[in-house]
């Protein structure tokens, strides 16, 4: 295979021209550039620019509670197909799954949300699919690449072949924020990040980076998932102490909620962080 060490000196011409490519051609050419995803709960849920209530009311959970699950939608989708945000979704899903208070628990897929939806559609979705209160996760993430100058560059059959050449830098950040639909009341959010930095030959680039990015999103999930239990310890006694929110049962439900609001199944977050511990192997 014929590299830039074996190409036969035939012309000064054609030297001079492959010394231009290796010094200036390989960074602009071929190099990958930025790479940005990213999805705001702010711009969902208040797409013209509007504030949130200034008096908020205090939220009424109705125990057993039904919760959903979604990513917020956003220009792009995040370069994960949709089986990769169920897995994603399916592991926030579990730091929900343990609390006895509630009943069920629905992964809604993004499509059922609309870019710039507002409250509106969020209320549609919550009936749809039969949900009390959302937990929504937004996205931000930002891939830095360039090209190594100190890597060897091959032009080959195939073409371009940085050695150790590309370089990335993915750095996400996955934010979860929780709502009660009818009150419109933001209960608690939990963030988590990662960042991932590697290398990888020209021609496998775009495979090894958008691994990076979706790895990226797992990770930032694992960040998360701790972040979360925290906040929902928080918010166990905020209920408790400031009375942020009212308690009060379903009829034909009998699970102490309105009299043991410190034992809340959503707000549990001993058990969901023993289960992550358990998981993780901690």
């Amino acid at each position: 295979m014929m590299n830039a060490r074996h190409l036969p000196h035939r012309s000064g011409l054609a030297a001079a021209a492959l010394a231009a490519l290796l010094a200036t051609g390989c960074a602009t050419w071929f190099d990958p550039g930025n790479h940005t995803q990213r999805a705001s709960v702010v711009d969902y849920l208040y797409p013209k620019g509007e504030s949130p209530t200034l008096k908020p009311a205090t939220p009424e959970l109705q125990l057993p509670l039904r919760v959903g699950i979604a990513f917020v939608p956003g220009e792009h989708q995040a370069n994960l197909p949709e089986v990769e945000r169920d897995r994603l979704l399916r592991r926030v899903k579990d730091a929900f799954a343990s609390r006895p208070y509630i009943s069920a628990i629905e992964i809604v897929p993004t499509p059922y949300l609309r870019p710039r939806g507002g409250f509106d559609n969020l209320q549609q979705v919550a009936r749809m699919f039969n949900v009390d209160v959302v937990a929504l996760l937004s996205y931000d993430q930002l891939q830095f690449s360039d090209s190594n100058r100190l890597s060897v560059f091959y032009w080959t059959i195939v073409g371009g072949y940085f050695v150790n050449g590309s370089q990335y830098d993915v750095n996400t950040l996955v934010d979860a924020s929780v709502f009660d639909v009818k009150s419109r009341q933001l209960l608690f959010r939990a963030p988590g990040t990662s960042q991932i930095r590697g290398s990888s030959p020209l021609v496998k680039f775009g495979e090894a980076s958008r691994e990076a990015r979706t790895e990226g999103y797992r990770q930032a999930i694992d960040s998360l998932l701790p972040q979360l239990d925290a906040q929902l310890e928080a918010f166990k006694l905020r209920v408790k102490e400031e009375q942020v929110a009212k308690v009060v049962n379903k009829p034909g439900y009998s699970g102490g909620g309105a009299a043991d609001a410190g034992g809340l199944g959503l707000l549990g977050a001993a058990a969901a962080l023993a289960a992550w511990r358990r998981r993780h192997g901690g």
